[in-house]
This record gives C-alpha cells, sequence and structure tokens, in this order.
C-alpha cells in the first residue's frame, strides 16, 4: 500500500490528507455501484436526524476524488485484530457536503462496504 499525505484548504482552514492511493477509493466506489454496501444502526439513525436519504450517501461516496483520512482501528475482540476505517467527505449531485466514515470488508470474494459510525452531513 502506498501512503502520502497532502495539505487541502477547505473552508480557510488547512486540512492534512493522509490516505491509501487511490486503488481504495476505486474499490469502495465499485462495492457502492454494484449495491454492496449495508449501513450500520447509528449511520440510520444519523441520516435520518439530517435527513439524508440512502442514495444521497451513496452519491456522494461516487463523487468524491479523495479518501480524507483513514485510521487504524484495533482490538482483540475481533476476529481481525486490526481494521482500517475510511473517512470520505463529498458532496452529493445536488451539492450537499456529507461525510462518512465505514470499512471496505472482503467476504468470499465480495468486497462490501459498510458505513458504521455515521453518515450525516458535514459541518
Amino acid at each position: 500500500m502506498i501512503y502520502f499525505s497532502y495539505r487541502l484548504i477547505y473552508q480557510g482552514k488547512i486540512h492534512v490528507q493522509t490516505h491509501v492511493s487511490g486503488d481504495t477509493l476505486r474499490r469502495i466506489k465499485r462495492a457502492v455501484l454494484s449495491g454492496n454496501y449495508v449501513f450500520s444502526e447509528k449511520a440510520f439513525i444519523e441520516m435520518e436526524a439530517d435527513s439524508l436519504a440512502e442514495l444521497d450517501v451513496a452519491e456522494s461516496i461516487l463523487n468524491a476524488v479523495a479518501i480524507y483520512k483513514t485510521l487504524r482501528s484495533r482490538s482483540p475482540y475481533r476476529q481481525r485484530r486490526v481494521e482500517y476505517l475510511h473517512v470520505i467527505q463529498s458532496t452529493n449531485l445536488d451539492g450537499l457536503m456529507i461525510y462518512t466514515k465505514g470499512k471496505l470488508v472482503d467476504e468470499a470474494g465480495v468486497e462490501t462496504y459498510y458505513f458504521l459510525i455515521s453518515s450525516k452531513k458535514a459541518i
């Protein structure tokens, strides 16, 4: 995996973006295009609070040009002790900025993107 960072100026603030090469984003987009995505209950609650539909969130993933941040999550209780959570901020087709956090999982050769922690309007 190739990791790189760059500076992004967004709404007058400087953000440092670190993410895996475009291959991961491409795989996430392919999973979403194929309909292989699942929302957690927490993500559904946040979507409902912000009046977002599943289509809005899927559109924002497909419009993304980069992964904003990749987090390494560790737990001794999971089957795989390390998993990577990908934070993506992008607009839907109406221009609404949406923040998502999820993970890409390969189960029996089929990649599925899980919206785990959140899917909500970006502030």
